[in-house]
């Protein structure tokens, strides 16, 4: 497979065309921000961890059915991926308050949630991601009636297969994040990654409230034990996935 140009550079991850226009190359960077770019840091090993984790979580959603834009790992911290034209959309699926949620609604974090929340936002750097309602989300076109009802009822179900993969690893998921983009036929697919990066993720044996994160709030608030805490996760999915081969 022959890279030719750079298609686009995110805060994470570039996109590279390939010979093939329906497979593109996702390069996974260490390069960590927060706050809407607005704290920028290095996470060593974060692209490899990252890509290989992602990459796992992908075969796994494959196998219990849902369509991804996984095709292989080229390398360790790149993976080819189906071409999408991505929603411009952050589903998040919030099972525990915490981050935004208990900000903007004094929610205590850690209160477990009575059923999953689905929200949408704005995948807008300028306008700073802002949450949006079903109605401001249809008024601006960002998807049809049908795709965002398809949309929630996939983020349904990749949420009840991860949270048991993940209580499978010892660790609980509070939140996550999610990108979705159609086909050359217009079929939706998961896209982009599902990382530490992208999830809330504590260790389910811990009850100190800072020592208990394994993801990217460890680098938001400054907690340190970064690379530790993301090497863990990839550890317990290896270990996970390993025994169930």
């Amino acid at each position: 497979m022959s890279v030719h140009s750079k298609l686009y550079e995110g805060k994470a991850k570039i996109l590279y065309t390939t010979d093939d226009p329906e497979v593109l190359l996702a390069d996974f960077k260490d390069d960590a921000t927060a706050f809407n770019a607005q704290k920028r840091g290095s996470i060593i090993g974060k692209g490899e961890i990252n890509c290989s984790i992602s990459s796992q979580l992908f075969k796994q959603l494959e196998v219990y059915g849902i369509k991804t834009h996984f095709i292989d790992n080229p390398s360790p911290n790149q993976m080819r991926v189906k071409s999408v034209k991505i929603l411009p959309l952050e589903v998040v699926v919030r099972n525990i308050a915490a981050g935004s949620l208990s900000q903007q609604t004094g929610l205590a974090v850690g209160t477990l949630l009575k059923q999953p929340l689905v929200e949408f936002y704005y995948k807008n750097d300028q306008l700073g991601d802002p949450l949006l309602t079903r109605d401001r989300l249809l008024l601006l076109e960002l998807a049809t009636v049908e795709q965002v009802d398809a949309i929630t009822n996939l983020a349904l179900q990749i949420n009840e297969f991860l949270n048991g993969f993940w209580q499978q690893c010892g660790i609980t998921l509070v939140d996550f994040k999610l990108e979705f983009g159609l086909d050359s036929q217009q079929q939706i697919l998961l896209a982009d990654e599902i990382s530490p990066d992208t999830c809330r993720l504590w260790n389910t044996a811990e009850a100190d409230p800072n020592r208990r994160i394994m993801d990217k709030d460890r680098f938001r608030r400054d907690l340190g034990n970064v690379e530790d805490a993301y090497q863990e996760v990839l550890q317990r999915v290896l270990q996970l996935v390993e025994s169930k081969n």
